[in-house]
């Protein structure tokens, strides 16, 4: 490996041991405690929290917003391939998918896909710039989360086309978020799960999720 490949392992284990501090110390908060009678069923409340609860019409606004819901969700979806193309990348060099055309083509189709969630990105990004609703709820970290995110999708994009002339920027940038992670907002990967959690639990001890069908 290069030197910016150990950088970029380096700061992968960084992250990974920092996402981990999070997640132990979430555990060793415990489970909630809720003082009120139970009338629910918490297991089935948690399985709806992660599930269905997440879906477009199970949200209170996303009909008033659908675009931005999508934008989000193909976001989400690039950041993840980003970041698991970056650990495949230690073990398989991108040209090496050139030698058979069907991977090849899905590295291209990979590629595409990844500009069209950085642009999702983009348009997430301007959306908090310039409505003022969002805006005077935005801190820095908001922006710098998305900026980072969105120009790691773009590097890789890139990368994955061109590996040999980006492989030295793609490292050091991806190095650069990955030490960002654990300590801006982009730690909601961990701290999501936990949220969720929550929420399962405070609704379905109080009998509300999951919600009754109506007659």
């Amino acid at each position: 490996m290069n030197w910016y490949q150990y950088l970029g392992l380096a700061c992968l284990i960084i992250c990974i041991s920092a996402c981990l501090w999070h997640f132990f110390r979430l555990i060793r908060l415990g489970k909630p405690k809720d003082l009120s009678k139970k009338s629910g069923n918490v297991f089935r409340a948690e399985a709806y929290s992660y599930t269905i609860a997440m879906l477009p019409n199970q949200k209170e606004s996303v009909y008033l917003h659908f675009p931005t819901f999508i934008a989000g969700i193909l976001f989400h979806i690039g950041t993840f391939i980003s970041l698991f193309l970056f650990i495949v990348f230690f073990f398989v060099h991108p040209e090496w998918f050139r030698e058979w055309f069907v991977l090849a083509l899905a590295l291209l189709l990979v590629s595409l896909f990844l500009v069209v969630s950085a642009v999702s990105g983009i348009t997430l990004l301007f959306k908090r710039l310039f409505l003022k609703k969002i805006r005077t709820l935005s801190t820095i970290d908001d922006y710098l989360s998305n900026f980072f995110t969105t120009l790691f999708q773009v590097f890789t994009a890139v990368y994955l086309i061109f590996p040999n002339e980006v492989a030295t920027y793609y490292y050091i940038f991806a190095s650069i978020l990955l030490l960002y992670l654990p300590v801006g907002k982009l730690r909601h990967a961990v701290y999501f799960f936990a949220a969720r959690y929550q929420l399962g639990f405070f609704y379905g001890w109080r009998n509300s999720w999951p919600p009754k069908k109506q007659k």
